[in-house]
């Protein structure tokens, strides 16, 4: 286990690697001159002078190659600068925005889990009965329905009407509930269908037929084989949503004005804040890579064919 878990980590270097290339030249394919963003950030006039001397200190007349180079030594170190916008250390901020993230990331999963696999599983087991009509109901309007519609929808009868949960802004664990479910739904109606589709797979497989010819009751049988067996995929594609979560919340905070990553990062693009946009996407990069690799991991215990497999 620890071979393949060292195999797996071996292999993020490079993508890692890849990823920070291909962010720091699209960034620096952006019109316009960081030195004269800075400089405006700074409330200084961005005159010819100015912005020379500027270039000089922060390196930005070396060629590219050279600048990326003295940057990855910086990662390494785990220094990703100075934001121009709030002087602030990069990584300062990027903690300081992303535990909000998590927050709503992880209790969107929760919710996810909670209301699809019931869903999903009863779907299955009383296939075109009436519990089976409603989840694909569920399951079409997840999908179909826009983030932004169904978070005003939530804030309009839950909120306004009704006065259950507060409309903005980060606080209370009330305060949270409104922007995860926002966020969870559009995954839920993706996860009833998989879960289903798996378990209607997997209810036809010939260990089924022998576990009842064993004398196994319904339920053992779901419990015990089939869900076990089923939920590989679902695992698999939580930790491809926990790290889409993490990386698009941006519509949900900004409805609900929460104070994490999203808005951090867009705020860095309009405001032309070189570093912190670097910063952000490497962030947000490495958390969405280790996500998968948890994924693996996590399969390579659920499943130990991948571990044989491995090995070989």
């Amino acid at each position: 286990m620890s071979w393949f878990i060292v195999k797996r980590l071996s292999s993020l270097i490079p993508i890692l690697l890849g990823i920070s290339i291909i962010t720091f030249i699209l960034l620096h394919l952006i019109p316009g001159d960081p030195a004269v963003a800075y400089l405006r950030l700074s409330n200084i006039p961005p005159t010819d002078v100015a912005v020379t001397d500027l270039r000089l200190e922060l390196g930005l007349d070396n060629p590219l190659y050279i600048q990326y180079f003295d940057w990855l030594v910086k990662v390494i170190q785990l220094d990703l600068g100075i934001s121009y916008l709030s002087k602030n250390a990069v990584s300062d901020e990027i903690l300081l925005h992303l535990v909000p993230t998590i927050q709503l990331t992880v209790t969107a999963l929760f919710f996810i889990v909670v209301i699809s696999l019931p869903i999903g599983v009863l779907s299955a087991i009383y296939k075109g009965k009436w519990i089976d009509q409603f989840s694909r109901i569920i399951a079409f309007v997840s999908v179909s329905m826009p983030t932004f519609w169904f978070g005003f929808l939530l804030i309009y009868f839950l909120s306004v009407k009704l006065d259950f949960f507060p409309v903005l802004g980060r606080g209370t664990l009330a305060h949270l509930v409104l922007p995860s479910l926002t966020l969870a739904f559009g995954y839920i109606g993706t996860y009833i269908r998989l879960l289903r589709a798996s378990m209607l797979e997997n209810l036809n497989e010939p260990f089924v037929v022998y576990a009842r010819a064993r004398g196994l009751r319904q339920r053992q049988i779901i419990s015990r084989h089939v869900l076990k067996k089923s939920i590989l995929p679902v695992v698999t594609a939580l930790g491809m949503s926990f790290g889409n979560m993490l990386g698009g919340a941006v519509i949900v905070e900004t409805i609900f004005a929460w104070p994490g990553m999203g808005q951090l990062f867009v705020s860095s693009i309009l405001n032309q804040d070189y570093p912190m946009i670097q910063g952000c996407v490497l962030f947000m990069s490495v958390i969405f890579v280790f996500c998968n690799l948890l994924v693996d991991v996590t399969y390579s215990f659920l499943d130990p064919r991948i571990r044989l497999e491995e090995g070989k």
